[in-house]
């Protein structure tokens, strides 16, 4: 789990969320890219268009997916993965 510190409250995580998880992991996470074809996007596209679980929780409230999705500039997960098999490399 993510501490609430390092989440970005429209999804994904915020720059000091990247930067904590380079220095425990020694990762490179970069920002979201809203738009284009740029094959971070298409491979964001194509992880989670097949991912499990609601958009919205029982209150009504979008969960941590879709704002994820929402952050790299789809609307669902069915506009992802639609998104990915448009521009994926055969």
């Amino acid at each position: 789990m993510t501490l609430k510190k390092h989440q970005n409250p429209s999804g994904g995580l915020n720059e000091a969320g990247r930067k904590y998880f380079e220095r425990k992991e020694g990762g490179n996470l970069q920002a979201p890219i809203k738009g284009g074809t740029n094959p971070r996007r298409v491979s964001f596209a194509a992880r989670f268009g097949g991912m499990a679980g609601p958009l919205v929780d029982e209150k009504g409230r979008p969960t941590r997916l879709k704002k994820a999705l929402q952050a790299w500039g789809f609307g669902s997960k069915e506009a992802a993965r639609n998104f990915a098999n448009r521009h994926k490399k055969d």
